[in-house]
């Protein structure tokens, strides 16, 4: 056996003595009332329960009972083994999600809100401390919910957590984490239905919108495509050359770049206005079925499973997480 593969493999009986600990040490649902940590919220030193790494519950004080997100990163999701990418196995990236709570709850972190609430209801919560010392060990990693990058000192945190392979870098390395699924019959805005994916480069959120229903415990992944970077300069120069608005306005590094991830992912980059995105897809959606993008092979991205909330908690959770 290689040096590389007693790692390998030293690693992997850790993560399964882990989770057996973990697991063993979890609150049961009756517990999860009492408090757990304590934060300093607004200059308040309140009692919480953490639900995972990135949420918690306020106990007492000003915010009593408020549900808080908390903002600038994601932890993996511990309700169950639904996360899948690399070489790892869902149970150990389970693992290392369950560590993030159990971090998240042995400090004492500083945080602030302004009270302003996300599209689930739940507080906005700055914990700044927290959020980099969990990118850093690799237990997390930064997210924001549209185009724009994550902060600076996050991403620099982050780049140092891939280049040392902790936490959930240690087994791959995805150009996007599926962080959310969201069914098709989930739609009641009638807005359409999408599933969020996050760069891991510098954590900008990418909206992949679909029609489709998802079966419990249905696995989902990205789609991920060889590219021939001889037909994306091709492709590029036509739509150059057609003089769309769309694509005339953009610089030949940004066409390219546009062109090349939509090769690469099926979706439009944040180089593209977002209210043209739509159209813009739909031209290259062609490109790709007249076969100009070369002979592509298919593989497979940042998986996950999807259960409805419903159906994560309690004595009516899905077969999968059982």
């Amino acid at each position: 056996m290689t040096t590389q593969s007693k790692r390998r493999t030293a690693l992997r009986v850790g993560l399964a003595a882990a989770v057996g600990m973990l697991l063993s040490t979890t609150p049961a649902p009756a517990d999860a009332a009492e408090a757990r940590t304590k934060v300093i919220l607004n200059g308040e030193l309140v009692p919480v329960t953490f639900n995972d790494g990135d949420s918690f519950r306020v106990l007492a004080g000003s915010y009593k009972d408020a549900k808080a997100r908390l903002a600038g990163y994601n932890t993996l999701e511990s309700f169950g083994a639904v996360h899948q990418w690399g070489s790892w196995t869902a149970k150990e990236l389970y693992v290392v999600a369950k560590m993030a709570t159990m971090h998240a709850r042995k400090g004492i972190w500083e945080c602030t809100t302004d009270g302003n609430v996300d599209t689930y209801g739940r507080m906005l919560v700055d914990c700044p401390t927290l959020r980099e010392d969990l990118i850093r060990r690799g237990m997390a990693h930064v997210m924001t919910i549209d185009d724009n990058p994550g902060l600076p000192e996050l991403v620099e945190a982050q780049k140092e957590a891939v280049a040392a392979k902790r936490g959930i870098w240690a087994h791959g390395i995805p150009a996007f984490i599926l962080t959310s699924l969201h069914s098709a019959e989930e739609d009641v805005s009638g807005k359409g239905t999408y599933n969020r994916l996050v760069s891991t480069e510098d954590g900008h959120s990418v909206k992949w919108k679909h029609d489709t229903k998802y079966p419990e415990c249905t696995k989902v992944c990205q789609k991920v495509y060889t590219v021939d970077e001889a037909k994306v300069q091709e492709v590029a120069a036509e739509l150059r050359s057609t003089e769309q608005p769309i694509f005339s306005k953009l610089s030949a590094a940004d066409l390219q770049s546009v062109v090349h991830d939509f090769a690469e992912f099926r979706h439009i980059n944040r180089k593209v206005p977002e209210d043209d995105r739509e159209v813009a897809k739909r031209v290259l959606l062609g490109f790709a079925a007249e076969g100009k993008f070369g002979d592509q092979s298919e593989g497979n991205g940042a998986c996950m499973i999807h259960v409805d909330f419903k159906r994560r908690f309690g004595t009516g959770r899905a077969s999968c997480l059982k």
